[in-house]
């Protein structure tokens, strides 16, 4: 029964990304996002997310809605950064292994820069955020309230098969969707949706806590202090954050406090020292191969060589180091680089946004936008989310959002002129080449 219902929703967004390409997009996202076939029998094992993508890159080429390519500096490093993927691909340890990552980064990245031309409008930037927020908010009220009634005794999971399967890699999603939900509750007219958001919000919060996370944990944190600091009336916000996490943490059980407690306890904690161990091989590795050992270096044969401690075969847990480790340093430069303008643009968007009432809801996105990128800076450094859709997407509505206010959409869709119309200098140009003429 589930196969047929979401087959037919399926069926219906591919048939609408075939007329409104801008639709496949948001049908593509909840599919890459959510995976919501992972829940199916029959679906989980088909190529939903690549049957998404072919129909709206189809409808891109056969129907006549709106399309615009530009650059921008992010778009031109996250371009960069690809590149430098595929080149270190043939270098890798193990090509045919490292070829199946490489593949789905591609994929990701590149529908990434597909819904940067297609999507243009304060309308369809918004309801890609309202996907972002709907897709992982499933899974945070799902857990937050699965946390509550077990009283924190068991670990929230995401959906199986996924980037964000594990408790901890979930979490990290969840920390860095609820500045999108304070986004949209913050633009939202509507008193119950805000009022839904701000429990969802609250249910997220409970679910990151309740998936025993640690690189979540400090994420959140992270994550308040900046949108303390954010908001205008900080004793008032102060004193929210604090009763909402003593609330929630007054749930927890004792085996949750125990794990907690092994954050002060640094490299002396078995799971930290695999980690750091796995640091140093990444280190070690890229010292060694100026394009780093590809995405499959997490074999024994391969921690012989640069870690400490060979016996102690882990994940990166780090999306710093899993860069390094894999794209060498020029990889972890360029992602640095990327995340840098990400962050600074969105800056530019929070300060610049606010100058007019018509551009006030841009100064809300890129201050929430600056919140998640801060838990994903802080979460990521413990876990491994290098190319994770969700970070990407915050990255395409940042960039979204600094064009939409360059081109003036916000003086075009109030007064319905376009923005050549508005421009001065268009008009004094235009009165020069009459006046020739």
């Amino acid at each position: 029964m589930r196969d047929v219902a979401l087959g037919s929703v399926l069926a219906g967004l591919m048939a609408y990304g075939l007329l409104h390409p801008w639709i496949g997009i948001m049908g593509w996202t909840w599919v890459s996002i959510m995976s919501p076939h992972a829940y199916t029998w029959h679906l989980s094992h088909m190529p939903v997310a690549a049957a998404m993508a072919g129909s709206t890159l189809l409808g891109i080429l056969i129907t006549r809605d709106r399309r615009q390519f530009f650059l921008t500096r992010e778009t031109i490093v996250l371009m960069l950064f690809m590149l430098w993927m595929s080149v270190t691909v043939p270098f890798s340890f193990y090509v045919d292994q490292s070829l199946p990552m490489w593949s789905r980064v591609m994929k990701i990245d590149f529908m990434v820069l597909v819904a940067m031309v297609v999507l243009h409008s304060k309308k369809q930037i918004t309801s890609l955020a309202w996907v972002l927020a709907g897709s992982i908010g499933f899974y945070g009220v799902k857990g937050g309230l699965f946390t509550l009634a077990t009283a924190g005794d068991y670990r929230v999971w995401g959906p199986p098969g996924s980037y964000i399967e594990g408790n901890n890699e979930l979490a990290l999603a969840l920390v860095m969707i609820i500045p999108l939900m304070r986004f949209l509750q913050l633009t939202s007219e509507s008193k119950w949706v805000k009022r839904g958001l701000g429990v969802a919000m609250v249910l997220c919060a409970t679910s990151a806590v309740g998936s025993y996370s640690r690189g979540a944990l400090l994420a959140i944190v992270a994550m308040a202090c900046v949108m303390w600091w954010r908001g205008q009336k900080k004793m008032r916000g102060a004193v929210v954050l604090i009763c909402l996490g003593a609330i929630l943490l007054s749930f927890m059980p004792e085996q949750w406090w125990a794990r907690m407690g092994t954050i002060s306890e640094g490299g002396q904690d078995a799971s930290a020292a695999g980690r750091i161990n796995a640091w140093w091989m990444a280190f070690n590795l890229a010292k060694d191969h100026f394009f780093g050992g590809g995405f499959s270096i997490y074999t024994r044969d391969v921690f012989a060589l640069y870690a400490p401690n060979p016996l102690d075969v882990h994940a990166a847990h780090s999306i710093y180091f899993m860069v390094l480790g894999e794209h060498g340093f020029v990889g972890l430069f360029l992602f640095l680089l990327l995340w840098l303008f990400v962050w600074r643009s969105a800056g530019r968007l929070r300060i610049d946004g606010k100058d007019q009432p018509q551009t006030q809801w841009l100064s809300h996105l890129g201050a929430m936008c600056q919140v998640s990128l801060a838990g994903y800076a802080v979460g990521g450094a413990f876990l491994s989310l290098s190319y994770y859709d969700l970070p990407y997407d915050i990255l395409a509505l940042v960039v979204l959002g600094r064009r939409w206010m360059d081109s003036k959409e916000w003086i075009s869709e109030d007064s319905g002129l376009t923005p050549e119309r508005t421009d001065p200098d268009t008009q004094l140009a235009k009165k020069a080449n009459s006046m020739l003429r």
